[in-house]
């Protein structure tokens, strides 16, 4: 039962980030909408304008991951050699779990980044 809980709050916390990061994107994407158009017309590929927009997220979330990796494992460490019956996390689940984590981000901004990426750069510049 606790397991159960447990599980359903993770994904709720993950579909809640992930709602965070798609409120992000748009919000970068309404405000990139004429770049993103004049990249277009001067003949930029939906692959560039992926890429563009990608890009920053990713590196953040790379340095996020590098950044709390070390800093998870040596905490949880210390907070699991006060049980007498102690366990060692193996190393490979962080990474893991910090490649899962990207996955999730770049599958939420990449759908948004390809809907923008093949709008017709027209009404874009049109409209600014």
């Amino acid at each position: 039962l606790f397991g159960k809980a447990l599980a359903f709050f993770a994904a709720l916390t993950i579909l809640i980030a992930s709602l965070g990061l798609l409120g992000m994107i748009v919000f970068t994407l309404e405000l990139k909408t004429k770049e993103i158009g004049i990249r277009k017309v001067i003949g930029a590929t939906v692959w560039n304008i992926l890429s563009l927009i990608s890009r920053e997220y990713t590196r953040l979330i790379v340095i996020s991951i590098a950044v709390s990796i070390p800093v998870t494992l040596w905490m949880m460490n210390k907070w699991l050699e006060d049980f007498a019956y102690r366990i060692h996390i193996a190393w490979w689940v962080f990474p893991v779990a910090g490649i899962a984590a990207l996955l999730i981000a770049l599958l939420t901004v990449s759908f948004q980044a390809i809907k923008a990426a093949l709008a017709n750069p027209v009404k874009s510049l049109r409209t600014e």
